[in-house]
Order: structure tokens, then sequence, then C-alpha cells
């Protein structure tokens, strides 16, 4: 980064468009391959596989077990808001975005491994949720890195739809590992020894190949990617890294503060945007119906949807701007949320055609479903569009950071709409009223961005000695 002689100065240019990038379809789709990898972590470990593990009675009961994680994974949150930004900024100024990546991912590797020592009994249930808990710490880390690298492997004229296919590859990635989870370890195909199911060898070995599979394809990022240069003064000591990073949200305040009102906004839908697929999958067995393998079923064509709303989202993007893409897919969201809060699990008569509950969900669900990705990554390309050049690590760590902070809402409207619904619906209705509250915070969200300015018509500001 240059250095300022006045208070504060206006950079020339972004990341994106310093010319300082390396293009070409070999290093995108390295890139790509690490979204791919890393939904081992996230499908596997935290959502479906490993912490339904650490939440059963092997543990001590669901409800006690549930606890310890929800605390062990809040004091994570907190430690990712707090250290996120600083994190990213020292590894823009000591040009080492590629080594903090592969140190961060090689951490998350490892202690998904260690998984496998989590036996079925309640004294490894601390040890199985210290695990996660700094599994997603450092996944967290990882992710400021990789996010910021986008700018590195794209330009202006494509780096929504290598942003969209990084996305779609996170999706397909989490398919393909829980389908070959699912055949070899929880419903195994064949008769091997990693079929046991005493002492949970089957689930432990599940944390090894998670993280195998991660390491694996973390490599190509590794290889194909160079590393960014080294800014001219990174010698900041690491708390001394906190009063340049306030220094520089108000330098962004005062000449950007559409920076500021985007981080807000992104923060509030996106936490709208996590909990269509938290609760998707409660809501669909709880109001609609849906068995155990419905569900599996729903979430892979879901994830499938996901993934081609990804790529298309990132087509449009480089055509008509993040802001729109985001916007559009936002109205979307509502809209298709609106079909499924009004019309339920009832049965309906559209054109001589019946229409059950379970139809209104599978077809309404995946709207919700092709809506969310192009969400995901033009917000992503959006900020990567709009970071200083040597600063897109930060401004990423920023976005984890904001993104944490109001991680309460949609959990929190959720449950409030159901508690306020109960009493006054006819049992077994009250769940779907949780639909209001996600829909509460897709529409703060959306108009919480609708004056925000899209990128290009601001710049940030840096601060002297940077």
């Amino acid at each position: 980064m240059n250095s300022a002689t006045a208070p504060e100065a206006m950079h020339p240019a972004s990341e994106l468009e310093s010319g300082s990038h390396a293009t070409g379809k070999g290093r995108v789709v390295a890139w790509a391959a690490w979204d791919w990898g890393s939904a081992a972590f996230n499908a596997v470990m935290t959502t479906f596989v490993f912490t339904v593990y650490l939440t059963s009675k092997a543990f001590g009961g669901e409800d006690e077990a549930s606890a310890v994680l929800g605390s062990a994974l809040a004091i994570a949150g907190a430690a990712i808001a707090l250290l996120a930004p600083v994190t990213g900024q020292r590894s823009d100024s000591g040009g080492r975005r590629k080594l903090w990546l592969g140190v961060n991912t090689a951490a998350v590797a490892l202690l998904t491994g260690l998984c496998f020592f989590v036996f079925p009994r309640p004294e490894f249930l601390l040890l199985g949720v210290t695990l996660i808990a700094l599994g997603n710490v450092f996944f967290e880390f990882a992710g400021v890195n990789y996010n910021a690298m986008l700018a590195q492997i794209s330009t202006p004229a494509n780096i929504g739809k290598i942003s969209g296919f990084g996305w779609a590859s996170g999706y397909l990635g989490g398919i393909v590992a829980l389908l070959i989870v699912l055949q070899l370890f929880v419903q195994p195909s064949i008769d091997w020894f990693g079929a046991s199911t005493e002492e949970s060898l089957n689930i432990r070995l599940v944390a090894v190949f998670s993280a195998l599979w991660f390491l694996v394809f973390a490599i190509p990022v590794m290889l194909a990617v160079p590393e960014v240069p080294k800014a001219r003064q990174s010698g900041l000591g690491f708390f001394a890294s906190y009063g340049l990073l306030v220094r520089r949200i108000r330098a962004i305040y005062r000449t950007s503060p559409h920076t500021i009102y985007f981080l807000l906004a992104s923060a509030i839908f996106r936490d709208g945007l996590a909990a269509v697929f938290t609760f998707g999958g409660i809501i669909a067995a709880g109001t609609f119906g849906f068995e155990l393998k419905q569900v599996i079923f729903f979430a892979i064509f879901g994830n499938v949807v996901a993934a081609v709303g990804a790529l298309l989202g990132g087509f449009l993007d480089d055509r008509v701007g993040p802001k729109a893409v985001i916007i559009g897919s936002l109205v979307g969201l509502l809209l298709a949320g609106s079909v499924l809060l009004a019309l339920g699990n009832g049965n309906y008569s559209f054109f001589g055609m019946d229409w059950a509950g379970s139809t209104t969900f599978w077809v309404f669900g995946l709207f919700l479903c092709l809506f969310v990705g192009p969400a995901q990554s033009s917000s992503r390309a959006y900020l990567a569009r709009l970071a200083p050049h040597g600063e897109s690590g930060e401004l990423f760590g920023l976005y984890a950071t904001t993104g944490r902070a109001v991680s309460f809402l949609a959990p929190a409207l959720f449950t409030l709409c159901i508690t306020v619904a109960t009493p006054l619906v006819a049992p077994g209705e009250a769940q779907r009223w949780g639909i209001l509250g996600i829909m509460v915070v897709l529409l703060a969200g959306l108009l919480v961005m609708l004056p925000v300015k899209p990128p290009g018509k601001t710049e940030i500001a840096v601060v002297p000695g940077t």
C-alpha cells in the first residue's frame, strides 16, 4: 500500500483494477477447488453429520450436549468477530495472504482429523465441541484470505462469474462429499471395516475423510495462485494493528460511507440467507411433514439449484452489476417465502390440478435455494470490486465481523414468531410462522441495501503510513 502525506488520500485503484491479478482458467479452477473441498467441513462436520453425532444421547443427552456445543460456537463467533479484520489486515500488509490461507486451512484439517478421537462417551464431549469451535475460528480466518484472493484471479469484466463459479463449486462439493459419507460410512453400501458402528468408528472416520478431502482440494490454490506483494510498511505490532484498523474504519466512513452501509446491509441479509438453509430442513419436517429421507433428498436438490443460481447470478453480475443481482435475489426470496407462509401444508387446486403441501415446499423451497446462491456470490463480488489495492483481506475481515455481529437476528426472530403464533393458531401450525421471522430479516437487509451506491461510485480512503 502507498503511504500518504495528507491526513488521508484516495487510493488510485482497487486491487481488482491494479493489474497485479493473475487470470487464467487454471488459476480460477484451482481457486474454486478450495471452495469444493471446504464443503467437507461446512456440510459434513458442522451441519449434517458430526455435530449431530456430538448432540446425541451418547454424550449425555441432546439438550445438555446441544447447550455445550452452542456455547462453544458462541465463544468461537466472538473470537472471529474480534480477530478477523486484523488477521486479514496483517496478511495483506505482510504479503502473506496465500501463506495464511494455507496455515489456517491446515489448522482446520488437523482439528477436523483429531475429531477421530472423540469417542461416544460424555467425557469426550468437551473435546469434541472444542475441536469443532476452534475449527470454525480457523475456517473463518481462512475464508477471509480466500475471499480476498478473488481479486487476484479475476478482472472487472469477469469477477461476478468467477465468484459464482466458486460458490457453485462449494455447493456441489458438499453434495458429493455427503453422498460419499452416506455410501461409505453412515449407510454403507459395501461391507468394510469403516462401516463398523462399534465405538461409532464409522462416524469418527467421517472426520478423517473430511480432513483429507479438504486438504487435497486445498492444494491446487496453493500451487497456482501467486502470493500478494509485501507492503512497504508492515512492521506494526498486533495490538497496534487495532489502532490502524480504527483509523481506517473512520476514513472509510468519512470518504465512502456507502461501504459501511453495504457491510451492514450484507450482514443482515446474509444472516437471513444462512437461516434459509439452517431452518429449511426443520420447516420441511415440522410444517410440511417430510421424513428424514425426503429432507436429505431435498437438501441435495436444493444445493444443486443453489449452485445453478450462483452460476446464473455470476453471469448477470458481470452485466448488470452486483447490486442489481442482490436486490433481485432478495425480492425473489421474499416472494417465494410469502407463498410458503401463505399456503403452508394445505391442499389446493389450481387450474384443475391438485396442489399438495409437499408440492408447495418442493416448488417454492427450491425457488428459495435458487435465489440464495446469487445473493451470496454477488455480495462477495461487490466487496472485492470495492476493496482498495492491498486491503482486500482487511475488508473481508470486516465482512466476517459484521456478519458475526448480527448472526443472532434470524434465529431470534424465527423463535419469536413461533412463540407469538403458538397460542393463536391450531396445534402444529405455529412453526410455519417462523418463516415470517426469516423474511423480516431479509426485508430489513433489502431496505438497508436499496440506497447503497454500487461499486465504482465511490472510493475508499487510505490513512498515512499504510
